[in-house]
């Protein structure tokens, strides 16, 4: 088995981390590719390492059997971009401050190592999202999270128009809108009073930003529907934000058609971390914080 290794090289001690991980892998007998970004910190390594060990993101995506991303969320969306495409699974390690997506903090590096070795680990599979733009030639988009609909540097809300299955819904104006899978709806969408979905289910989710009416809220579509988002701005450009890591500007009007993938995002589950085990410490359900105790 393969095992390729994507870290966050901004990172406090991720050299000390990847270090102690290759040197684990050596131990239990299991090759490994690294991220050629960590080429900039090869000097720094503790344990030693052959230059033909690291290579680029897309090959290391292609010959590995499953990647290791080490950072926090944003590293584990960047890494599961990049892994879609190549239908291998992804296993998070958590150098961040909240994690939500990663499977493991790095004190369970001895624990997930001997799952996967031995084979003790699922692959889940989770939602991705695509959208093609109408009237502008650009490659489709893909969002693992959500694409975010943005005013860019306008100070007044744009208008934003939606049908589904080319069936007029509503029109109305806004900050802008979040298009966001069950994965995404812990992420942005939450913080604008989104649901909170179970991965596990097959349905996207628009989350209005800021919108002029109190009467438009958050809805939820079966995963099978087509959505078309129109948006208009007097300003010259909207933005597109996949993932908060791929920004595109469009000069107005936009028209995005957003659909559920083909393909979908593989992420390697052990047996150590359940998703309500992840809400429960990451939100801090039940805990009182008046006497700082837990309710069970």
């Amino acid at each position: 088995m393969t095992i390729g290794i994507i870290a966050n090289i901004n990172k406090p001690k991720v050299v000390e981390v990847v270090s102690n991980f290759v040197r684990k892998l050596k131990a239990n007998g299991m090759s490994f590719l690294i991220s050629e970004a960590l080429l900039a910190r090869k000097d720094l390594f503790t344990e030693k390492t052959n230059k033909s060990n690291y290579v680029n993101n897309d090959k290391l995506c292609k010959n590995s059997d499953i990647i290791i991303s080490i950072g926090g969320d944003g590293t584990m969306l960047a890494t599961a971009y990049k892994a879609q495409f190549h239908n291998t699974p992804v296993l998070g390690v958590n150098l961040g401050k909240l994690g939500f997506l990663a499977e493991a903090n790095i004190n369970q590096m001895d624990i997930f190592i001997d799952e996967i070795k031995n084979g003790n680990y699922e692959i889940e599979e989770r939602m991705i999202i695509e959208s093609q733009c109408c009237g502008h030639i650009i490659e489709k988009l893909y969002a693992i999270n959500d694409f975010v609909i943005d005013k860019a540097g306008w100070p007044k809300m744009i208008d934003i128009n939606i049908s589904v299955n080319s069936e007029y819904l509503t029109t109305f104006a806004a900050d802008g809108l979040i298009i966001s899978t069950p994965t995404g709806s812990t992420g942005y969408s939450l913080s604008v009073g989104g649901p909170i979905v179970s991965p596990k289910t097959d349905v996207i989710i628009l989350s209005p930003i800021s919108p002029h009416s109190l009467t438009v809220r958050p809805i939820v579509f079966p995963g099978n529907e087509e959505i078309t988002i129109k948006a208009n701005s007097l300003y010259k450009e909207i933005q597109v934000n996949c993932d908060g890591q791929r920004v595109i500007s469009f000069a107005p009007p936009l028209e995005l058609k957003i659909k559920k993938s083909p393909r979908p995002l593989k992420l390697v589950h052990t047996s150590f971390s359940s998703y309500f085990e992840t809400l429960r410490t990451k939100l801090l359900w039940g805990i009182d914080l008046r006497n700082n105790n837990l309710h069970k």
